[in-house]
């Protein structure tokens, strides 16, 4: 069975003052675009894992400890941990650790939590 892990920044730790997010975006409409993302790759047939982070060391250690305890076909990183200038070096430290943890599965990137699915569908068949 295709395994998919999506990765993205715990909502509640999101500042959403951050001009760079869009208008009105709030953890709320997050974690419900979340849920419409995951049930999209339920409804492909695939295991579908889902690991949000705070954006620190801890954040890191907690997805590490993820990519390690099961193998991974593909891993989307959420638009949340890559589009905010402020969070690239977070973002950096994400692909790395994937790169490192995970090094067999493919990795692909949202422009929203809804099309989640869309974006591993890119890499993985199933």
């Amino acid at each position: 069975m295709t395994r998919v892990l999506f990765v993205g920044q715990t909502p509640e730790t999101v500042d959403f003052s951050d001009p760079a997010l869009p208008p009105g975006f709030d953890a709320e409409k997050i974690r419900a675009g979340i849920a419409v993302g995951m049930s999209k790759l339920t409804e492909r047939g695939w295991q579908a894992d889902e690991c949000m982070i705070s954006p620190d060391e801890a954040g890191l250690a907690t997805l590490e400890k993820q990519l390690t305890s099961t193998n991974y076909d593909c891993v989307v990183i959420g638009g949340g941990m890559r589009l905010p200038p402020k969070g690239l070096v977070m973002f950096e430290k994400v692909v790395n650790l994937v790169h490192k943890a995970a090094p067999g599965a493919a990795m692909a990137f949202n422009t929203r939590p809804e099309d989640t699915a869309e974006a591993a569908a890119r890499w993985v068949r199933g």
